[in-house]
């Protein structure tokens, strides 16, 4: 969506990431245009700028959604302001009274810094002074914290983790941004020495190994101290920010723009963490951009900031994130980072699509880009947000793999996340070539995300749950093949970041968005390729409604024998199986003892006949769902449910259904998930509660893959693509299906056998 603009801007160079010649003399320039005295230094001018702060001044006397929220605002701060101002000896890990408290200060100091610039009254800018040096009065004599976690996060003083220092340094700094013309020479003195420049020295100097990471810790660091930078008047901490403490480029804000985003904007660590590292991304770029804008930061590396945004967007359904790695699944698009993007993002752009999803947003930031989309919004000029179906290439490269989203409406949005990306650091999970199924607003086909209850201290110090590491982690916990019960890569993080899945191919047309991947580094001697399509049918002659299906097929080869295990991660009511269960009514038993095995109940198994298998279920949004799968008549199936060895309760009790193959060298697993159906238990009414789906085979034919689809109104439909690594453009391809010779140009093709 924001392709063009951003490529109407660029320059004739963006991207470096070592000091150049030029680059120095850009440095040069801008070490004069920073190092101003604090009293010759026009205020504020990071996110916020005097020509901003005039238009705000007049849209505050005017009724709109800006002034509605300025005075939401200001009336929530006069309400914070009666209580005495509370700076806590640093005591609690996340989520505890001491953790929070400190949240609620820089909050409230930056709403305080924009009440004082919009209305000139003292009394919010001497509460912002008091609180600043009640910081820089307490900072000084504060240890490492107590409630830091040894080995895992480098600590902070106010915080358990230096990570939530930076943040806190990126609010207030701009909190003293707003305030600092109001300051006596000697209060100014004081928070400075107290409080910002330990701070600095701490989060720089003191942490090399966070400040030079190419790491979302990293990003809020180097943003903290290069925003402060600006405010102080520092050309030196800038420079460090943005090319490491050295300044050779080989660290820092620049490096992590190179490094951490694919060239369509997509970050390494997935959706829930582009959300999180968005916020110093575009809050630093702002800055830098309002200060220096001789750097033209939102053209850099063809304007991969705004990119970032734009794709944050597309990584989301119904306006929630997709929740792979170390998710939160309660994440969206209403996240302060993104409200903060979009903004950002419409001040420089006015793309009108972006309007569509600030809309959605329901918030105003009081900012001069804030101020452009709250005037917009007032004038309905939003238009519709273009989600689409798309390809992210992942890694700085964009060729380490990619997360593909498949998107169409049939009777209500639907979308497929199929994911053969790269690991993703630390945050990454073991689930090369996983996918997730979403329809009509709910989640169908899940992911678990992250075992984690988020800033809730009483539940682990509100910190990744060891759970996270022995069951959300696992690959079992997820919709791919498991060999022999053992994760992907052994769950070994370092082998998983130096590996990743090769994308074959994505293409889409009208009815089939379709795309393809494989590994064979995820276990040694044996190679996962998958396909998988999101297909609309025509007009079904039963149901008189168009269809839609999930055609997936998994083949995994190996010269050796193996167990394969393939699970279906599901939300909803078994509604009914097409062949016996052996369920365990009395007493459950564990799955297997560890890679995840270890936390699952047997519910129930079964050996199905050879054929087509049916499994329906009744999601929450009304909608049956049966997956149609072709046996052998030596695979079992087992229903399984999360909790055993889960003595504390801390994981969620969700089903899966997992066919397994066993003692097999080569195995291919064909499925179709096909939507039907309305259960009304309201107006007592149930439509189409049983699947279409009659018959279901797939052939290898040369190089072509052929899916045969017959529904139940005697409609019949062929599925073919070809998979092969390189094809040449719009390749001709002919195969011959039932003595019918069949041809399709480029990757695939959805032939109806009737006509």
């Amino acid at each position: 969506m924001l392709t063009t603009i951003i490529k109407s801007i660029k320059p004739l160079s963006s991207r470096y990431s070592m000091v150049t010649k030029a680059a120095l003399n850009i440095t040069l320039l801008a070490t004069l245009t920073i190092s101003q005295s604090a009293s010759a230094r026009i205020s504020p001018n990071l996110v916020v700028t005097p020509a901003d702060v005039n238009n705000m001044r007049a849209a505050i006397t005017v009724d709109g959604q800006f002034k509605s929220t300025f005075l939401a605002n200001k009336a929530a701060i006069e309400q914070q302001m009666l209580s005495a101002i509370t700076v806590p000896l640093p005591k609690d890990g996340g989520g505890g009274y001491t953790h929070e408290q400190h949240k609620k200060n820089y909050k409230l100091m930056y709403d305080a810094g924009i009440a004082y610039q919009l209305t000139q009254d003292e009394r919010y800018a001497q509460y912002v002074r008091d609180m600043l040096l009640t910081y820089a009065e307490l900072y000084p004599a504060l240890p490492l914290h107590p409630a830091r976690k040894m080995g895992k996060q480098n600590p902070g003083k106010l915080f358990w983790q230096s990570l939530n220092e930076a943040v806190w340094l990126v609010y207030t700094s701009q909190a003293y941004d707003l305030v600092i013309a109001s300051l006596t020479s000697a209060e100014k003195s004081k928070i400075e020495q107290g409080l910002f420049r330990p701070m600095v020295k701490f989060l720089s100097v003191d942490s090399p190994e966070t400040f030079n990471k190419v790491h979302n810790h990293g990003t809020w660091t180097t943003a903290a101290v290069g925003m402060t930078g600006y405010v102080l008047g520092e050309p030196e901490w800038v420079e460090q920010a943005l090319y490491g403490l050295d300044k050779s480029g080989k660290g820092g804000f620049l490096k992590q723009l190179d490094e951490l985003f694919s060239p369509q904007g997509y970050y390494n660590e997935g959706p829930y963490y582009q959300r999180y590292a968005l916020m110093p991304f575009v809050t630093f770029a702002k800055a830098i951009e309002t200060n220096q804008p001789e750097r033209k930061i939102f053209q850099y590396r063809d304007g991969i900031v705004l990119k970032a945004i734009d794709t944050t967007i597309q990584l989301s359904y119904n306006q929630l994130f997709f929740p792979i790695n170390d998710a939160i699944k309660d994440k969206g698009i209403d996240t302060i980072e993104l409200v903060n993007g979009v903004a950002i993002a419409y001040g420089l752009t006015a793309d009108a699509g972006l309007l569509d999803i600030a809309k959605q947003q329901k918030q105003i930031i009081l900012t001069g880009d804030g101020l452009k989309v709250a005037q917009a919004l007032d004038k309905n000029l939003m238009q519709p947000y273009g989600f689409k179906s798309v390809a992210f290439g992942d890694g700085n490269d964009g060729k380490q793999g990619a997360l593909v989203i498949m998107r169409q409406n049939v009777a209500g949005e639907q979308a497929v996340l199929f994911k053969p990306a790269a690991q993703g650091l630390g945050h990454g999970h073991f689930d090369k070539l996983t996918w997730q199924f979403y329809d009509k607003g709910e989640e169908i086909v899940s992911d678990y995300g992250a075992a984690r209850f988020l800033n809730v201290e009483a539940k682990y110090g509100g910190r990744y749950l060891p759970e996270n590491q022995t069951w959300a982690k696992q690959t079992i916990a997820h919709n791919t093949v498991v060999v022999d019960e053992e994760s992907h890569f052994n769950a070994n993080v370092e082998k998983g970041n130096a590996n990743h899945p090769e994308l074959i191919f994505f293409a889409e047309n009208e009815q089939v968005k379709v795309g393809a991947a494989h590994i064979d580094s995820a276990y040694e001697g044996v190679d996962l390729k998958r396909t998988i399509a999101l297909i609309n049918l025509p007009v079904n002659l039963k149901s008189k409604q168009k269809q839609s299906f999930v055609v997936d097929v998994f083949e995994v080869t190996s010269d050796e024998s193996h167990q394969y295990d393939l699970p279906v991660h599901y939300k909803g009511q078994l509604i009914s199986t097409d062949f016996e269960l052996n369920t365990q009514v009395a007493s459950l038993s564990v799955l297997g003892k560890d890679n995840g095995y270890q936390h699952l109940w047997l519910k129930a198994q079964a050996q199905p006949k050879s054929g087509l298998s049916q499994i329906t279920w009744l999601n929450e949004n009304g909608r049956f769902y049966t997956h149609s799968t072709i046996l052998d008549g030596d695979s079992s199936v087992m229903f399984t449910q999360i909790g055993a060895n889960d003595p504390l309760f801390n994981l969620r009790n969700e089903n899966a259904f997992i066919t397994r193959k066993s003692q097999a060298k080569s195995h291919t697993f064909v499925s179709v998930l096909e939507p039907h159906g309305e259960y009304n238990p309201a107006k007592e009414f149930t439509l189409s509660a049983v699947s279409d789906v009659k018959k279901l085979s797939h052939q290898k034919i040369n190089n072509i893959d052929v899916v045969e689809l017959v529904l139940t109104s005697g409609q019949s439909y062929l599925l073919a693509f070809n998979s092969v690594a390189k094809l040449q453009g719009t390749q001709s391809n002919s195969f011959v299906f039932n003595n019918n010779k069949y041809h399709f140009n480029g990757r695939s093709k959805l032939f109806e056998m009737n006509n």
